[in-house]
């Protein structure tokens, strides 16, 4: 993998408030496709990589156990189904990727794989797929659980879920289909197999009725940091989606990775991490700090109580007035959520015994829901030069996943336009766009 990668992560371009800030769209609003495809377009005269699409389908309702704060606030939602955007987006664009979002602890497989398999022939060989192991509790309700699956059985189910998809995907041989004009014959039943799978959670017969894709299988991305997720990502992740924070944590995951990559017979110079890094750029620092004070204007203590409790699948709302942060740990996994984040943070700022007032937790949660605490501000060549040294420090290889606290499509325009720009000029990306699919335009 040589040089720089970089996306965009557009899971939340329109909620926490940037749907009213400064630069949004006039006359569009979510979740117009007209919005997406402009900005794709402008993506991908960049150069841009890929643009990808977390996703979450429950509303928050851990805050005092209702959606009222999430829906009067718009925290974490609205959340729509992204496939059919990236379908239209595809019409608009030749060479930049998509990555989606779905869920291993709640979807099927077969109807994941066939899903997938079409829009990757719909955007000519562009899709990634970000598989995921919910970790919340609204989201589980709307799929039949009471609660969340164990921690241990979500990454067991993903790698099922993951087996029968590339089981189902390889059940159609690339040569199978004949398509002769003259005998009439459309394929070599010889090359299509059923793949009687019989697991632990799922049973599928297949094969899948489709044509192969352009990729036959779409890029694969998993974004878990526990021991547990790496080892799932090193089994079977063609890309990672790292967390940012210290440099140490990134080194930290990345030996990590590396380790279960040879263990698992994968050479870890071809699995690259993309750092989830969120930035506000602006032509000058001066007009970039501007943007973030702006950002900080729109956070209440119930929207901010509101994300946290919806993230760590505790109800914050219930917190004493003094604590032990070692408490929220012990929460979380009583909740089946997890440990990370916010929380995991502050016990490694502070230690498990630490005793922390309410009124200093939402303050500092405060500065973790609006991402400032570890949001890059700058002119173009101050956020180049930190995007070059944690590149190197981290591996060099991957790159970065890019968010921006700001309104859509100011925030990202500004990174199209002005920071890969800056980078590309440097030299420190990847080749633009050198091959027909996106695995081949990551080195994949």
């Amino acid at each position: 993998m040589s040089g720089m990668h970089i996306a965009l992560d557009l899971s939340f371009t329109h909620t926490e408030g940037k749907w009213a800030r400064e630069g949004s769209w006039v006359g569009l609003d979510f979740p117009d496709a007209r919005m997406y495809i402009e900005l794709a377009r402008t993506a991908e005269r960049a150069g841009i990589d890929m643009l990808f699409f977390g996703d979450g389908t429950g509303i928050p309702d851990t805050w005092q156990g209702s959606i009222d704060a999430a829906v009067e606030w718009g925290i974490q939602w609205p959340r729509h189904d992204m496939s059919p955007i990236i379908a239209a987006m595809s019409t608009a664009t030749e060479h930049i990727g998509f990555g989606l979002t779905y869920s291993s602890t709640f979807m099927h497989p077969f109807y994941v794989a066939r899903l997938l398999n079409s829009l990757d022939h719909v955007t000519g060989g562009r899709i990634a797929f970000n598989v995921v192991a919910s970790t919340r509790s609204a989201d589980a309700g709307n799929y039949g659980f009471d609660k969340l699956m164990e921690h241990g059985l979500r990454y067991e189910r993903m790698e099922e879920f993951i087996d029968v998809c590339q089981a189902l995907w390889a059940s159609v041989a690339p040569d199978a289909i004949i398509r002769d004009r003259a005998t009439g014959r459309f394929a070599d039943p010889a090359k299509v197999h059923a793949i009687d799978h019989h697991g632990q959670f799922f049973d599928v017969k297949g094969p899948l009725p489709s044509v192969p894709s352009p990729q036959v299988s779409p890029v694969l991305v998993q974004a878990g940091n526990s021991p547990r997720g790496i080892a799932a990502s090193a089994r079977f992740a063609d890309l990672i989606f790292g967390f940012g924070g210290s440099v140490a944590g990134q080194q930290r995951h990345r030996t990590m990775l590396d380790t279960a990559l040879s263990e698992q017979g994968r050479d870890p110079a071809k699995v690259g991490i993309l750092w989830a890094t969120q930035m506000i750029v602006g032509r000058t620092k001066e007009e970039a700090q501007a943007r973030r004070e702006e950002v900080l204007s729109f956070w209440s203590e119930e929207a901010v109580g509101a994300y946290l409790s919806h993230n760590a699948g505790i109800d914050f709302s219930k917190l004493p007035a003094t604590f032990a942060v070692g408490e929220l740990k012990r929460q979380a996994l009583e909740a089946q959520a997890s440990p990370g984040g916010l929380i995991g943070t502050l016990i490694t700022e502070h230690g498990e015994d630490y005793q922390m007032s309410r009124t200093e937790f939402f303050e500092h949660g405060w500065r973790s829901a609006t991402g400032m605490d570890h949001t890059l501000c700058g002119d173009p060549a101050t956020l180049a030069d930190h995007l070059e040294e944690n590149f190197a420090a981290t591996g060099a290889r991957g790159g970065y996943m890019l968010s921006s606290p700001l309104a859509m499509p100011h925030g990202y325009s500004d990174i199209a336009e002005l920071l890969v720009p800056e980078l590309r000029r440097r030299g420190a990306l990847a080749p633009k766009y050198p091959g027909r699919t996106l695995r081949e335009n990551l080195a994949l």
